[in-house]
């Protein structure tokens, strides 16, 4: 029978463990320098969706009285770090309170006390900033019906230079918690593909040149295959149309037929019809 450990020995076994964590976060270091060097010129080194999996997977394969959250917590200011080792990457916020809101604390969360970021006063600020370079991604509220500007309808180009949506935060949310803007919940915007994870929310813009009820867009794309979630209209000038913001389950890219079979269906109608970003389904935990 093995004596009992005393606390000095615990100690030490502490110890040990934490300069194991530390070797390996070093030889990690090393791996991705190396992904660095040998990845293609031009491969974008933020990968929303490859960031996805892995939470989904310390999240499945968890266990023990650890905090699922502090585990995430941590893993993210890993990604983030690791993230920076292979290029530049800064946050602009929408935060016009001066950094105390909700959508600050989510960003902060999601990509690291360490990582630059400042606050802008609007979503189109936040968007300019990626465009022009002075920040990697932009973190935005999430859309509102009562939106006096629908900043997204900027996103509505077949441009791959023009940013796409590519996650929503927060991506932990607990059963109950607040949704929508009160609670923090944004959208981040990157000038990088959005990536499919296989559990996916693609938004599409459709601009459309004559007065579409969303009832009729909304059977016309389900009629098409896809499953509607959400819908947001912005009504242009003059009446000159509308651009819609729908949400829909599942991975869309610019070449899914049906994207074609729903513009056909709304004839003339239809002005253009294309996903901005999609995002990876945020994780809920159980309360508790």
């Amino acid at each position: 029978m093995s004596p009992t450990p005393t606390l000095d020995d615990l100690r030490r076994e502490i110890d040990e463990i934490d300069e194991a964590i530390h070797a390996l976060l070093l030889r990690r270091t090393e791996v991705v320098q190396e992904v660095g060097r040998v990845k293609p010129p031009g491969r974008p080194f933020i990968r929303p969706g490859r960031e996805a999996e892995i939470v989904r997977n310390l999240v499945a394969r968890h266990s023990g009285v650890f905090p699922v959250q502090a585990l995430i917590r941590i893993w993210r200011e890993m990604v983030s770090a690791f993230t920076r080792v292979q290029g530049p990457l800064g946050v602009a916020v929408v935060c016009p309170d001066d950094q105390r809101s909700p959508l600050w604390d989510n960003a902060r969360d999601h990509f690291g006390s360490a990582t630059p970021a400042f606050a802008v006063n609007t979503p189109m600020a936040a968007l300019r900033a990626v465009s022009e370079g002075t920040a990697t991604v932009a973190v935005v509220p999430w859309p509102e019906e009562d939106d006096n500007d629908a900043w997204w309808r900027f996103l509505v180009s077949p441009d791959p230079k023009t940013p796409r949506i590519i996650a929503r935060l927060p991506f932990l949310r607990q059963t109950g918690q607040q949704v929508g803007r009160e609670g923090g919940d944004a959208l981040v915007l990157a000038a990088v593909p959005a990536e499919a994870t296989g559990d996916d929310r693609t938004l599409l813009a459709v601009e459309v040149g004559q007065d579409v009820s969303r009832g009729r867009l909304k059977d016309v794309l389900e009629a098409a295959g896809f499953a509607t979630l959400q819908l947001r209209t912005h009504h242009l000038p003059a009446g000159g149309g509308a651009v819609h913001l729908v949400e829909v389950e599942g991975f869309v890219d610019a070449g899914d037929a049906r994207l074609d079979a729903a513009t056909l269906k709304l004839g003339e109608s239809a002005t253009r019809m294309l996903p901005i970003g999609a995002y990876a389904t945020p994780i809920t935990l159980p309360k508790g």
